[in-house]
Formats: structure tokens, C-alpha cells, sequence
């Protein structure tokens, strides 16, 4: 186990954004220090320490490594598997892989515009226009779903590496997984599924609340 003391991560157990870093550290070996944010109800990541620390969007995870604060998910991916993932596997040292996770890093944001949104609202009482979310999620996930029923028919079963996970399925994943707190099903979606099933079953392993549901399987 790796240790750098200076290293931690302000996170909401319940955020999808939070558990993709929570993952990434998990699975390269990191340890770290958590600090709960009370996101809900307490907004914590909204107050003047916060934002003036921190991140002045006023938004989590952040991660503090060797004293620097490093706010937004997908950032912080870029960030630890480029900095600590010897074996190059998370975000390979190639132009055109790296150049797709690019890609699937921005399609990553829109699948927290959208399916991420409707989970709040539905969770937590956020005033987003709920049919306009939903409908985004599911033209997302339709993209997502041709995508990777496109691969799975070349034998690849991954985002933008066909042999192995990186960065862009971290990415993808937790609000892909979570998309029935958002009143989204998955039932039209067998490619999506199917890869939210492989994500799952990855040696190592760790989830959040909701991700385990059986509503989940691949069939």
C-alpha cells in the first residue's frame, strides 16, 4: 500500500462523481485521508471555505495531493493515473487511446447533466426539469449502448481500450449504474447492461450504494 499523507479526498458517500476517484484510488493502491462533505442537506460544498479552499465552483470531489487542491472527477482521473499508475493501464501512454478517453471524459459530463440530474431530483428534491433530464440520459445512453454493442460484435468489451478498462469506464459508469434512481430504465439498453455487468464483475471490485441492485444483470 502506497501512503502519501498529504493526499485526500473530500467526498459524499452518496455522489457517483466521489465514487469514481474512490475507485480509481481503490484500484491503483492509494491510501488517503476522506473528509465527508455534507452535501445533503448541509451543502457544505457551497460554503466560503469551501469555495475559497478549495474549488470556486463550489462543487466535490476535490482531491488534495502534496498541499495542491484538484477539483472535478474526471480531472482527478486524469491526475492519479497519470501520476501514480505505473503500469500505464488506466490511461495509456498512446495518442489515439488517450484522444477516445478524451472523449468519453466530455460524454461522461453530459451523463452527469443528465442521468446524474434526474437522480437528484428524484433523490433529493433538486428543481431540474425531470422529463428534459431523463430524455438527455436515455439519448446518452443509446449512444453509449450502440457504441458498445458496435465493440462487443469485434470482441472488445470496453470504452476506448477493447483489451482492458481505463479511465473513460470509470468515467461512464457510476451514473450509467445508478440511472433507476433517476427514474431511467435500462431495459432497452442490453449493450449498456451488459457492460455495466462486466464493470462490476472486475477483480477488486468495490461499489457504492445502489450499484449492486439485480435490476442491474446483463440479461
Amino acid at each position: 500500500m502506497k501512503r502519501d499523507p498529504a493526499m485526500q479526498l473530500f467526498d459524499y458517500e452518496l455522489s457517483g462523481n466521489c465514487y469514481k476517484v474512490r475507485f480509481l484510488l481503490h484500484m491503483l493502491g492509494l491510501a488517503y485521508d476522506r473528509y465527508p462533505v455534507d452535501f445533503h442537506p448541509g451543502r457544505e460544498h457551497k460554503a466560503a471555505w469551501f469555495v475559497a479552499q478549495h474549488n470556486p465552483l463550489g462543487q466535490i470531489p476535490v482531491l488534495v495531493d502534496d498541499g495542491v487542491s484538484i477539483p472535478d472527477a474526471q480531472a482527478i482521473l486524469v491526475y492519479l493515473a497519470s501520476r501514480y499508475d505505473a503500469a500505464g493501464s488506466w490511461y495509456p501512454d498512446d495518442p489515439l487511446t488517450r484522444a477516445r478517453i478524451q472523449a468519453w471524459l466530455g460524454i461522461a459530463g453530459e451523463i452527469t447533466r443528465t442521468a446524474s440530474a434526474a437522480r437528484l431530483h428524484d433523490g433529493f428534491g433538486y428543481p431540474f426539469d425531470i422529463d428534459a433530464c431523463r430524455a438527455g440520459a436515455r439519448a446518452v445512453f443509446r449512444m453509449l449502448d450502440d457504441h458498445l454493442a458496435q465493440a462487443h460484435s469485434l470482441g472488445r468489451s470496453w470504452l476506448a481500450s477493447g483489451d482492458a478498462p481505463t479511465i473513460a469506464d470509470i468515467a461512464c459508469f457510476p451514473y450509467a449504474a445508478l440511472a433507476q434512481e433517476g427514474g431511467i430504465a435500462l431495459d432497452e439498453f442490453p449493450a449498456l447492461r451488459r457492460w455495466i455487468a462486466d464493470f462490476r464483475t472486475q477483480p477488486r471490485f468495490v461499489g457504492m450504494a445502489g450499484i449492486m441492485a439485480p435490476a442491474l444483470s446483463a440479461h
